[in-house]
C-alpha cells in the first residue's frame, strides 16, 4: 500500500510541468484531491518518506505546486512553524489573480492554528474580491496575533464607532494606541488621546498607565502634553481630586510649569470651599508664591487644610483623638487617654496625623468590637477598603493582620478570614498592586482587570521562576472561569514576550531556555496564535546539554518538570536512561510506574540498589523511594530484605539527630528525620513488622531504634509493649532475669492492658479536652474585659488542670514498666503476687494481691506496690513475721504462704488510670 502511493506521487511529480497555461487551468478541486492522497499518507504513517521525495524534487524545480503542498501540509501536521512553502504557492497564485485558490491555500494553513502571514494574504484577497465584511473579520483575528499591527486596529476602530458598537471601538483604540506608543509615533498618539479622551474620560488608569509608557519611551514633555488634554473634563465637571491628582502628575514632568501651578490653586480653592482656614492656609505654605518648591508648598497645603473642626486625628502617645475647635493659632483636641488638650497649630501640624472618617482606628474606637466583627466577616470586600486605604493605600496582608487580631478578628476567625481575603485582592477588580511591590495591595479607583492585575505583579517580580508561577496562575484562572479573552491583551502579550526572548537567537541551553520553551508550547498549543514564529524544537534543546543531571534540578517549577519529562517520554529515543538519572531530582511516583510499565523494572530496581548502597549521601531519594514504593511490585523484588531497609532508615533516623544536635544542616536534617520517624512509627511500620517477623531479626531492631539519639523515650517504650504482645517470653539485652524481684527508685509496674488503657487516656486529655478548652478560652475572650471575665478565668484555670494532668501521665508513663505473667517469682512478696497473712492479734487470715498503682483496688484487697502497706511486705517470704506501724496503728502478721496472683483477670482501676 504505501510503495503504491508514493509511486502514485512520484508520477504526478514528473507529470507535473510548470507553464502559465497550467497554472491558470489549476483550480480548488485540484487541491482538495491532494488532500484525499494525503489522507492515505497519514494513514499509511509515510510521512517522512513523502517529505523526502518533495523536498528532493523541489531542489530542480523550485515551483511544483504539488511538491510545495504536500511538503508544506505535512510540516504544518507537525506543528512545525515552517509554512515557508505553502507561502510560496500562495505568492504564486496571488501573482497570477487566482483568489480563490488563495483563499483557499490561507484558510488550509490557519486550519493549524493563526498565522498573521497567511490572515494578510486572506485580508488582500477579500480586499480584491470586494468581501469587506470578510477583511473586517480577518482583520480581527489578525490585530490578536500580530502585536505590532496598529494601522488595522484603528481602521477596526473607526468602523466600530461607524456602527455605534463603542466598546468594541474604545478597546481597538487602546489596542492601536499603546502599539504606536511602541513605534513613537506621536502625531497618531495623540490623536487616539482625544478620541478616548471624548469617549471614555473616566478611565484615568488607563490613561496614567500610556503617558507613563510615553513618558519612557518619547519624553516627559509628550507626557505633559497628553495630561493637559485630559485635564478639562474633570475640571469642567468639578471631578477635584482627579483634577488635582492630573496637575500633580504634571508638575512632577515640570516643576516650573505656572499654568498648572496657577489650575491647582484654583483646584483647591474649589475643593475646600467654605473650609473656615482655606485662604489662610493658601498663604501659610506658600502655594501661589513661584519662589517655594511646588512639591513642598502642596505638602505644606494638604496638611494644614486638613486641620478642620470635627476630624479625627492621630497622636503617637495620646492615640486617636478628635478636633473640639480651631481658633485663631490654637487647637482643641479630645484624646481618648487625654481630654481638651490645646495645643498651637503649628506643633499640631508637626506632631498629630489626620485621619480619615473611614480609617480602620476611628471604625475602632466609634463601633463595638462585635459590630465590626460581624461586618468584617459578613463583607470582606469592605474592610479590605477600609483597611488599605487607612494607611495611604498600600499595605501588604502583615500590616492588615495586625491591625485586625485581636481588636477585631480572634486568631482563629482571622484564619479563615485571610483565606477570603487573599483570593479577594487576587482577583477582585477593585484591588490592585503597587508597581513595583507585588505583596502591597491598593484600592483602584477604576476596575482593575486580572490580566492587568496578573501583569503588574509579573512587571514587579524580578525573579523568572516567581514570573513563570504568575503566568501558570493566571491561565489557571482563565480555565475555571472558561475565559480567553484576556490572553488577546497587549499586556498578555508582552509578559508572553519576555519568555520568547529566551528561546530567540539561542547561544547556551540552560534551564531559563528549557523552561521558557516548554511554557511556550503549552500556550501555543491552548492559542495558536500566540505562535512567535520561532522554531521551537525541543529534541535539538534536549541535544544541546551536556549534563541533564545539573541542568534539570534547577528547573525550579515543578509543573515544567513534568512537562519536561512529557516530551522527554515522547521525543527522546534513550527516554528510560533519562528518567532514571533525573527521578532522584524529581521524587515523584508517575515517572517510576512510567518506567515500571515500559518494562524498565530491572532498570528500577538497579537504580535504587544504587541509592541503597549510599543512603547516607543519597538520604532524601532513599526516603522517598523507602516511604512511597515500599508497597509496589517491583520493590518486592529488591535483592535486600526488608530488615536491611528498616535498618537504613533507623541509621538516617540516628545520623539526622546527631547532626542535628551538632547544628548540621538542621532544617534539612530536621525534615528527613521527621519524614523517618513518621514512616517507622506513625505509620505502623515498625510494629507491622514486629507482628510478622522473627524474633531473632526484632531483637537486631530494636537494639538499634534504643540506640537512636534523641528518641522520645515513649517511642521506645511502645515499641518494647508490641514486641512483648507479640512474644511475651522476649528477653531484652540488659534486662533483669526476674525484673520484679526488687523495685528500682522511681520506677513502677503495671499490666500491659493497664498502660494500653493510660496511653488512650492521654491520647483523649490531648486531642479532645485540651482543644475543647483552647475553643472556650478563645471564645471567652471575646467577650470583653479579661480583668471582670469569669467564663474567661474558669477557663484558664482548667487549662493549667489539663496541662499539669498531661504532664504528670506523660511522665508516668515513662516510669512504668511493664510485667509479664512469667516475670513474677513466688519466692518472696512482689508485684504480682497474692499473699496470705496470719494476724497475730486477732488469729484470723487476711488475703491480700500486689499490683502497681494503675490496678490497686484496696475494696478488693488489691494494693499497690507503692502504698505504705504494699511496700511493708515487699521482699519478704514465707514465715516471716512482720510487725509495723502505719499512721499511728500498730500491725502484726505472719506470712502464711505466697502465690501467684490471677493477674490475667485483674483489670486496671478506672479511678488510676
Amino acid at each position: 500500500m504505501s510503495e503504491k502511493i508514493l509511486e502514485a506521487i512520484n508520477e504526478q511529480l514528473n507529470e507535473e510541468k510548470w507553464t502559465r497555461a497550467a497554472l491558470n487551468n489549476y483550480t480548488v478541486n485540484n487541491l482538495t484531491e491532494l488532500d484525499d492522497l494525503l489522507d492515505q499518507v497519514f494513514d499509511a504513517k509515510i510521512e517522512d518518506e513523502v517529505e523526502k521525495l518533495c523536498d528532493e524534487h523541489l531542489q530542480h524545480t523550485k515551483n511544483s505546486i504539488v511538491a510545495l503542498y504536500l511538503s508544506g501540509v505535512i510540516h504544518l501536521s507537525r506543528q512545525s512553524i515552517d509554512d515557508s512553502n505553502l507561502l510560496t504557492l500562495i505568492t504564486i497564485f496571488t501573482e497570477n489573480h487566482r483568489w480563490k485558490i488563495v483563499e483557499f491555500l490561507s484558510e488550509r494553513i490557519l486550519d493549524f492554528g493563526e498565522n498573521k502571514h497567511a490572515l494578510r494574504h486572506l485580508s488582500d484577497c477579500y480586499e480584491h474580491t470586494g468581501d469587506s465584511q470578510k477583511q473586517f473579520e480577518v482583520w480581527e483575528r489578525l490585530i490578536r496575533v500580530d502585536y505590532d499591527e496598529a494601522d488595522i486596529a484603528r481602521k477596526l476602530a473607526v468602523h466600530a464607532e461607524e456602527e455605534s458598537r463603542i466598546e468594541d471601538a474604545v478597546d481597538f483604540y487602546k489596542k492601536a494606541i499603546h502599539r504606536y506608543i511602541n513605534k513613537k509615533t506621536f502625531s497618531q498618539i495623540m490623536e487616539l488621546w482625544r478620541k478616548l479622551v471624548e469617549l471614555v474620560p473616566e478611565e484615568v488608569d488607563f490613561f496614567y498607565h500610556a503617558e507613563s509608557k510615553v513618558s519612557k519611551l518619547i519624553n516627559q514633555d509628550r507626557s505633559v502634553q497628553l495630561l493637559e488634554e485630559l485635564y478639562p473634563y474633570f475640571k469642567k465637571h468639578g471631578k477635584w481630586d482627579t483634577a488635582i491628582e492630573l496637575l500633580k502628575r504634571i508638575l512632577s514632568y515640570d516643576s516650573s510649569n505656572s499654568w498648572a501651578r496657577k489650575e491647582i490653586v484654583e483646584c483647591y480653592q474649589n475643593k475646600f470651599e467654605g473650609h473656615s482656614q482655606l485662604e489662610e492656609y493658601i498663604s501659610l505654605s506658600n502655594l501661589n508664591q513661584s519662589w517655594r518648591d511646588v512639591h513642598e508648598a502642596i505638602a505644606d497645603f494638604e496638611k494644614h487644610i486638613s486641620f478642620d473642626k470635627g476630624n479625627f486625628v492621630f497622636h503617637r502617645h495620646w492615640g486617636v483623638g478628635r478636633i473640639k475647635s480651631i481658633k485663631d493659632d490654637e487647637i482643641t483636641v479630645h484624646f481618648v487617654k487625654k481630654r481638651n488638650h490645646k495645643m498651637s497649630l503649628k506643633m499640631a501640624v508637626n506632631s498629630l496625623t489626620i485621619l480619615g472618617r473611614d480609617h480602620i482606628w476611628v471604625y475602632r474606637i466609634t463601633k463595638k468590637k462585635e459590630v465590626l466583627n460581624e461586618r468584617f466577616k459578613k463583607n470582606p470586600e469592605w474592610a479590605l477598603k477600609v483597611l488599605i486605604k487607612s494607611f495611604d493605600n498600600a499595605t501588604d496582608m502583615k500590616k492588615i493582620k495586625a491591625e485586625v487580631v485581636p481588636h477585631i478578628l480572634s486568631q482563629n476567625e482571622w484564619s479563615t478570614w485571610s483565606t477570603k481575603a487573599r483570593q479577594i485582592l487576587k482577583t477582585n477588580e477593585t484591588f490592585g498592586n503597587l508597581p513595583d511591590d507585588p505583596d502591597t495591595y491598593v484600592v483602584r479607583d477604576q476596575p482593575i482587570s486580572l490580566v492587568e492585575k496578573t501583569f503588574n505583579r509579573f512587571k514587579a517580580e524580578k525573579d523568572y521562576w516567581n514570573r513563570v508561577k504568575i503566568i501558570q496562575e493566571f491561565l489557571k484562572y482563565l480555565e475555571s472561569e472558561d475565559d480567553s479573552s484576556s490572553i488577546e491583551t497587549d499586556m498578555f502579550r508582552e509578559m508572553f514576550e519576555y519568555f520568547v526572548s529566551y528561546v530567540r537567537n539561542i547561544t547556551t541551553v540552560t534551564e531559563i531556555t528549557i523552561g521558557s520553551h516548554l511554557l511556550i508550547k503549552k500556550l501555543i498549543a491552548s492559542f495558536p496564535f500566540l505562535n512567535p514564529g520561532l522554531s521551537l524544537n525541543f529534541r535539538d534543546l534536549f541535544n544541546a546539554v551536556e549534563s541533564w543531571e545539573h541542568v534539570f534540578p534547577n528547573i525550579d517549577n515543578p509543573e515544567l518538570r513534568r512537562d519536561f519529562l512529557t516530551q522527554v517520554r515522547k521525543q527522546i529515543k534513550n527516554w528510560n536512561e533519562v528518567y532514571i538519572m533525573l527521578i532522584p531530582h524529581y521524587l515523584q511516583k508517575e515517572p517510576v510506574n512510567e518506567l515500571v510499565r515500559g518494562g524498565y523494572k530491572d532498570a528500577v530496581i538497579e537504580s535504587f540498589m544504587g541509592i541503597y548502597q549510599n543512603y547516607k549521601d543519597q538520604r532524601e531519594p532513599f526516603i522517598w523511594y523507602v516511604k512511597n514504593c515500599a508497597q509496589d511490585e517491583w520493590f518486592q523484588d529488591l535483592p535486600v530484605t526488608r530488615e536491611k531497609i528498616l535498618i537504613a532508615m533507623i541509621h538516617l533516623e540516628d545520623i539526622t539527630a546527631r547532626e542535628i544536635d551538632n547544628r548540621k544542616d538542621v532544617s534539612v536534617n530536621r525534615k528527613l528525620n521527621r519524614q523517618v520517624e513518621a514512616y517507622l512509627y506513625r505509620d505502623g511500620t515498625i510494629y507491622d513488622y514486629i507482628e510478622n517477623g522473627e524474633e531473632e531479626s526484632i531483637s537486631r531492631i530494636f537494639s538499634l531504634i534504643e540506640d537512636v539519639k534523641d528518641l522520645d523515650p515513649g517511642v521506645i517504650r511502645d515499641v518494647r509493649f508490641a514486641i512483648l504482645k507479640k512474644y511475651p517470653n522476649f528477653q531484652f539485652y540488659g534486662d533483669q532475669e526476674t525484673p520484679v524481684a526488687s523495685i528500682s527508685r522511681g520506677t513502677f509496674y503495671t499490666l500491659a492492658r493497664s498502660l494500653e488503657e493510660k496511653q488512650k487516656a492521654l491520647q483523649h486529655l490531648l486531642e479532645v479536652e485540651v482543644p475543647k478548652n483552647s475553643k472556650e478560652i478563645a471564645a471567652a475572650r471575646d467577650y470583653g474585659d479579661l480583668k471582670e471575665n469569669a467564663e474567661y478565668k474558669a477557663a484558664k484555670e482548667r487549662q493549667d488542670i489539663l496541662n499539669n494532668t498531661a504532664a504528670r501521665w506523660k511522665e508516668e508513663l515513662e516510669r512504668a514498666q511493664v510485667v509479664r505473667k512469667g516475670d513474677i517469682s513466688t519466692d518472696s512478696i512482689g508485684f504480682g503476687t497474692k499473699v496470705i497473712l496470719e494476724n497475730l492479734k486477732t488469729g484470723n487470715l487476711e488475703q491480700f494481691t500486689i499490683m502497681g498503682p494503675w490496678e490497686s483496688n484496696p475494696e478488693k484487697s488489691i494494693l499497690s506496690h507503692q502504698s505504705p502497706f504494699g511496700m511493708e511486705l515487699l521482699n519478704k517470704k514465707a514465715g516471716q513475721e512482720l510487725r509495723f506501724v502505719i499512721n499511728e496503728r500498730e500491725y502484726n502478721y505472719r506470712i502464711d504462704s505466697i502465690e501467684l496472683a490471677d493477674v490475667d483477670s485483674i483489670q486496671p482501676n478506672p479511678s488510676n488510670v
